[in-house]
């Protein structure tokens, strides 16, 4: 394992960048905490990965096999996650769990790296969906297909859009756990104001033009988009067009980025035209600044994770009513749709069988209907089951907030594709923020916006080249 450990060392020394982090409070749907991922490359030596047995039990002991789980979850998160834990180790004699908050993404994979070489280390760690290709490439993961497939472990009920995103090759590596996608949030009551419909959110990037037009007055915008390259990732796969080349990495290393293809420079020149002409306001690259212009009123409309729903729906109370619409597309756009966001759990194959295993009970207990219906409605996160949606407290949640519904809509509307599994790349932190750099050039009239994702897709295909000659 001193191998290992050397390699990450050098892997996440070199490649730190920072990606503005994700649902809920914090700007990332890929994380929920800001930061970055490394991207040098990983080491090839791996620790031996587990084979379980049949039955995949926990080995009994004389004391019960503890695992540490890594994660990243704070603030009320942060006792959710310590929720979940409590009421499984009062379940479960044979395995205890230990949360440890490691502060963001990226400094709990920093902490990683310095414990592969000693027993330090966890057993599980929270990973943001971006960091998934560097995760493969570390050889530092025990596959969660593994243990399915060792006790034919039902998977019908888990959903299949949330599934595709962390699975490769045919193969699931992680377990999801933090789960969502982005939608279009509307001021009602300024909808009708202007004399629209308050009850139709426009589906199209003409119909977002022409209610923001008719939105803007009195010094209140239409629209304000944080500065997000997530959004743009999402804007892609909603027409259908892949991030990068190779199936969006899926069916083998990308080479080269996609970024200035039609779909990007098409998508740009529609955001850059509603600032251009006051119809949208841009507000930088914070998500937090565009929920607090638009829980006071002055925009109209926004994007952002459905993890911020509540929040946003909450902030709202006593002055308008929210409504929820799906991510916009342009008209002439071939089928499409949303990628999942957030983050999911690695084993880790450099820890002893007896607790991989014992993770593995805490993964599918994770997973069980009742305790995505507690983390969904704690949390405002997908379930990852559909059994959860029978839960009667899921239920009550839904009708306490029917704007969740849009968001299960928009993802059981989306078909798999290459495109809509989102695209895998063991640079993808930094791609995000030099794609956030493109979008700021062009609003800001710095450059065109081909010019812009020109520039753009040449640094990160440099990046992607540099770092599959590492991993090769």
């Amino acid at each position: 394992m001193k191998a290992v450990g050397k390699a990450l060392s050098i892997v996440l020394a070199a490649g730190m960048a920072l990606s503005l982090a994700a649902c809920g409070d914090q700007k990332d749907e890929g994380s929920d905490a800001s930061a970055a991922t490394a991207s040098a490359s990983p080491d090839k030596t791996a620790a031996t990965t587990v084979q379980p047995s049949a039955s995949a039990e926990p080995t009994k002991t004389a004391e019960p096999v503890k695992v540490v789980w890594w994660h990243s979850m704070s603030g009320e998160l942060g006792k959710a996650v310590d929720k979940l834990v409590a009421d499984f180790n009062v379940s479960h004699q044979d395995v205890q769990v230990q949360a440890v908050f490691q502060g963001t993404y990226d400094e709990s994979l920093n902490k990683m790296k310095a414990s592969m070489d000693s027993k330090s280390g966890p057993t599980m760690i929270q990973v943001y969906e971006i960091g998934s290709r560097f995760m493969i490439d570390s050889k530092t993961v025990t596959p969660i297909q593994n243990f399915i497939d060792a006790e034919s472990f039902d998977t019908s009920s888990w959903e299949p859009n949330i599934l595709s995103y962390y699975t490769q090759d045919g193969k699931l590596y992680s377990m999801p756990f933090n789960t969502s996608n982005p939608i279009l949030y509307y001021n009602k009551n300024m909808f009708k104001a202007a004399g629209l419909d308050p009850e139709k959110a426009p589906a199209t990037f003409e119909e977002v033009t022409a209610d923001a037009k008719k939105l803007t007055a009195n010094g209140k915008y239409g629209a304000s988009f944080a500065i997000y390259g997530w959004f743009m990732e999402q804007f892609f796969a909603n027409q259908g067009a892949e991030y990068i080349n190779n199936g969006n990495g899926r069916t083998s290393l990308a080479t080269a980025s996609n970024a200035a293809s039609d779909a990007g420079v098409n998508t740009l020149t529609w955001w850059k035209d509603l600032v251009d002409k006051k119809n949208a306001i841009n507000l930088g690259r914070k998500t937090d600044d565009t929920k607090k212009a638009f829980a006071a009123g002055q925009v109209a409309m926004v994007l952002d994770s459905t993890a911020s729903l509540r929040g946003i729906v909450t902030s709202a109370e006593g002055k308008f009513e929210v409504g929820t619409g799906f991510l916009p597309k342009p008209a002439a756009a071939g089928e499409g749709g949303v990628i999942v966001g957030g983050a999911s759990n690695y084993i880790l194959n450099n820890r002893p069988e007896a607790e991989q295993k014992g993770a593995w009970e805490f993964i599918k207990y994770l997973a069980s209907p009742e305790v995505q219906a507690a983390w969904h409605i704690a949390t405002g996160y997908f379930p990852i089951t559909t059994k959860a949606y029978d839960v009667q407290s899921v239920k009550d949640n839904m009708a306490k907030y029917p704007q969740f519904k849009t968001a299960v809509d928009q993802l059981h509307a989306t078909k798999i594709s290459k495109a809509t599994q989102g695209a895998v790349m063991g640079v993808f932190p930094e791609a995000r923020q030099i794609m956030e750099g493109a979008i700021e050039e062009a609003l800001n009239n710095k450059k065109s916006p081909k010019d812009a994702l020109d520039g753009a897709a040449k640094e990160i295909t440099s990046k992607i080249e540099q770092y599959n000659k590492s991993v090769k």
